[in-house]
Formats: C-alpha cells, structure tokens, sequence
C-alpha cells in the first residue's frame, strides 16, 4: 500500500476471463465503460486484506446463512463451493493478468468506492476456516467491476438488497408503512411506489426513506452543524433500518415518531427534490468552476440524439440532462434548514422552491466546485460533510437574514 487510498493486490487463480463490455465498439476501443472480470480463485489463494470500507453490510457469522456459507465450504466431500455460493464482488481501478504465473493484480486507487462490495460474508468466513482445508479444496468466484467509479452507489444498493428487501416486505406485512402511503395518498407517483420483495415499480420506498431521512431534525437538529444526513447518500438501508426502528419505538403513540412529524411536509420534501433534479442544469454556471457545458460534468449524463429523456425520480418531469445522487443529496439536505417543530408537527419557515430559485445557482456552484476538488469525483462528493455543512449554511445564513 502507497497511501491510505490506493493499494495492489496479487494473487494466483485458476482461471481468469475478461467479459467484453457490450457497449464498446471497435471504433470506441478507448472509451472508458464498466468493464468485468470473473476470476476462479483456490480460497487458500485469496487476499487476507481485500478493503472492506465499501460494503455496505457488517459481517455477522452467528446468522443461518453464515452458518450455511460455512458448511458449503468445510464440506470435504462436496468440493463445489465455487457453483453454490454467489461469490465476492470487487470494485477496483484496474485489472492486469500474468498468463505465464497465473497471477492477477487488482488495483485500488479510492478506498470509498474500491473494494469488496459484496460478499462479504463469504470473504469473512472463507478467511475464518480456510486453514481446515488443503489447497486445492474449494474455489470461489471473484466478480472485480472496474470503470464504476460513478455508478458506485446504485451498484451496492443493488448487489446488496436481499437482506434490506426482505426487511421492507415484513415491515410491509405489518402495516409500518401506511404513515408513508398516508403522506402520498394524493400524489401521482402513489402507485408507483414499492414496498415489498418482487413488487416491481419504478420507486422503492427505500429510496423515499433516504430523501425524508435528509429532514429528520429529530435525528439531525438545526443548531448543530453535525451530524449531517449522509447516510441517506451513503447507506439507503441504515435510513430503512432506522424508519422500521422508530415505527417500532413509537409502536403505542406514532405521534411523538419524526416520520409522524414530517407527514405533513412529505409531498413538498418530493416536489423540492424534482424541481432541483430538473433545473440543476439551469441553475449551473459554468463560469463559477471552468466547465462550460453541465454536460461535461463527470457524472452527469446527457441525452442521446433520438433517445428518450430522462424522468425525475417522483413527478417524471422529462430531463434533457441525469444529475448524480452525490450532487442533489447534499443540495436537497441543505433545506433541512427551513423545518422546524410546532405544536408536534413540522413546518416550513418558508417555501422551500422560493428559496431554492434565490440559492440555486450558488448552491449548485459549491457542489460542482467540490467535486472539482475532489478529483471530479461525484461520489466522493456525496459523502464530503464539509460540502454538506456548506450547503447547510448557506441555506440556514440565508433564512436568518431573511427574518424567516
């Protein structure tokens, strides 16, 4: 290891295969895109320091499916643990392979975003019991994604969901949802939101759990300037952990729960954060950080000639231009700032989309600013608490001067 942010691997394999990435034509062979390796590696061979700091679960070996990945593995007389167990995913910089040693070097320039997504609980217990086995035993699949710097998030939210999915659908059985269906009855995305396993719509409450979760001055109290909200950036399942926990909590009185509070404020929390999602490129100016276009911005994406547009996440409002979630989490958390508790309810002390058409292009400014400063770096963006303390300032300095 170099520095605290970057280190290389080398480990020996059985087999190793690049899949080409569908989207690359000859013609664009040097266009950066995900790219995937499937390495096939003896469990003897594998790394005892993988980084761990980007998956998004803790490890607990006392569970069933801890105790069964165990049992696959120790089993002398079945040696198929490569087919049953679904792996380790990595995510790193780049891959390289020795033919002649079959060896390959993995390498992890941004610990935030490079290492072990997924599979961590296979990497764990294969690390706690591979001495019981000869070389030779037992393989496991290793999936390494390089390129995906600026998808990161939306990769780990989706490698890792059955746990939180199967969460959400018993938190479902028992009714701990209807605070949020009340809230939305009368929005138009009311039936486009999911709320259990294989209910198949376009918005999961998960995701609406993190954006609320950026206003809950219960949690996050408007005269502190930490903690910021970033876990709703950083780990949507902590944010539906923490929903289900204080359902519970309040089980006897819902009133005195912050998502009770909140209720009255939830359909205009949606609308801030489309009319942000849909005017972030309005509110840009080049200028301020020496990129004129937003579309040039890494990690904004731009429609395609004769494409479809893009749609905001709750009203589909149609998008010439996809912003990332490092850049809007930490804008729509800053209007955090405005709610306040009156008589067990929150309130606005002022409209919200008012403000964000006066702040809008500073606060736009700061965040693309940050992410310059980051290395162009979106996701790095999303979890800098300087950034979101900014952001919060200037929203709360703003109110003050204001009287509101």
């Amino acid at each position: 290891m170099s520095n605290n942010n970057r280190m290389e691997l080398k480990f020996k394999v059985s087999s190793f295969r690049k899949i080409p990435n569908p989207y690359i034509k000859s013609e664009n062979v040097g266009e950066t895109k995900p790219e995937m390796y499937v390495l096939i590696c003896d469990v003897k061979d594998l790394p005892t320091d993988i980084p761990m700091g980007t998956n998004p679960r803790m490890q607990n070996e006392k569970t069933k499916v801890a105790k069964k990945i165990q049992t696959s593995l120790t089993n002398h007389t079945e040696r198929n643990f490569y087919l049953l167990n679904r792996g380790i995913l990595l995510s790193a910089k780049s891959v390289s392979y020795n033919n002649e040693e079959n060896v390959v070097t993995v390498l992890f320039e941004d610990l935030t975003v490079h290492g072990n997504v997924d599979g961590g609980h296979t990497y764990t217990i294969i690390k706690d019991v591979r001495d019981q086995l000869e070389a030779g035993e037992q393989y496991v699949k290793v999936e390494v994604l390089t390129g995906i710097e600026d998808m990161f998030e939306q990769l780990a939210g989706a490698r890792n969901t059955s746990v939180q999915v199967n969460d959400q659908s018993i938190a479902e059985l028992e009714n701990r949802f209807e605070l949020i269906k009340d809230a939305f009855r009368n929005e138009r995305f009311f039936g486009d939101i999911s709320y259990k396993q294989n209910d198949v719509k376009r918005i999961d409450v998960a995701d609406i759990l993190a954006v609320l979760n950026l206003f809950n001055i219960d949690k996050y109290p408007t005269d502190k300037l930490s903690p910021m909200p970033i876990n709703s950036y950083s780990s949507k399942k902590s944010c539906t952990d923490f929903y289900i926990e204080e359902h519970k909590k309040h089980e006897n009185d819902q009133t005195t729960n912050p998502y009770y509070k909140m209720k009255d404020i939830m359909p205009q929390i949606a609308k801030l954060y489309d009319e942000l999602e849909r005017r972030m490129p309005e509110f840009y100016k080049g200028e301020a950080t020496g990129v004129k276009k937003y579309g040039s911005i890494t990690g904004v994406s731009m429609v395609k000639p004769g494409k479809e547009k893009y749609k905001s996440k709750f009203y589909e409002y149609e998008m010439d231009y996809s912003s990332p979630n490092g850049f809007l989490y930490p804008i729509i958390g800053a209007f955090r700032a405005l709610v306040v508790e009156k008589n067990g309810k929150y309130e606005w002390l002022s409209d919200p989309i008012a403000l964000l058409n006066e702040l809008g292009n500073s606060l736009v400014a700061s965040t693309i600013q940050m992410s310059r400063d980051l290395g162009n770096n979106p996701n790095a963006t999303g979890k800098n608490s300087n950034l979101w303390q900014t952001l919060f300032m200037q929203v709360k300095m703003t109110t003050m001067m204001m009287g509101r």
